[in-house]
């Protein structure tokens, strides 16, 4: 991989060689010019901020693989938001957060739900099974077919990781 310390041309030359083809192909794959600009663009950030650009020969593929993570990431998002706010239009009026604490537990929301899908999969299915579905260390060991002292690590480990997503360490 070449450097991003690399000359600014190799860094324009990447860009201008593959950034209508990248924006091509998210556009077909999101149907939308608007969404393929900006995840064009962010795969470029992503890239540029990794400190390194792939040899010429792998660029597209580098770029696809990238700009794949993003898209997933999007759908992701749009999906958490649209239950979010779903259970919110479900209040009444008064207790509607702003739009502010909307945006803010949105991004919380996606920040946990990245931290759950980086856990081992016992360890996501027994926080949720305790926490949405308030089942007992003992129920939560049964369907899970381990011990209760293994159920307690996964969950601990669940909060461990939700709290870190979350930045707090304390």
């Amino acid at each position: 991989m070449a450097t991003v310390q690399s000359p600014p041309q190799e860094i324009e030359s990447f860009y201008s060689d593959h950034h209508g083809w990248l924006r091509g192909l998210l556009h077909r794959k999101l149907g939308n010019a608007f969404d393929a600009a900006d995840l064009a663009h962010d795969t470029y950030v992503r890239i540029l901020s990794g400190g390194s650009l792939p040899e010429p020969r792998h660029s597209r593929r580098y770029l696809a693989r990238v700009a794949n993570g993003l898209v997933i990431d999007l759908y992701r998002r749009r999906r958490i938001e649209a239950a979010y706010l779903h259970t919110i239009s479900l209040l009444p009026e008064p207790e509607a957060p702003s739009e502010e604490a909307r945006a803010l537990a949105v991004e919380a929301l996606v920040e946990i739900d990245a931290a759950l899908h980086g856990l081992p999969e016992k360890a996501r299915r027994a926080l949720l099974l305790r926490k949405l579905e308030g089942l007992s260390y003992g129920q939560i060991a049964a369907q899970l077919n381990v011990s209760v002292s293994s159920v307690e690590k996964y969950i601990a480990r669940g909060l461990q990781a939700c709290c870190l997503a979350l930045g707090n360490h304390g």
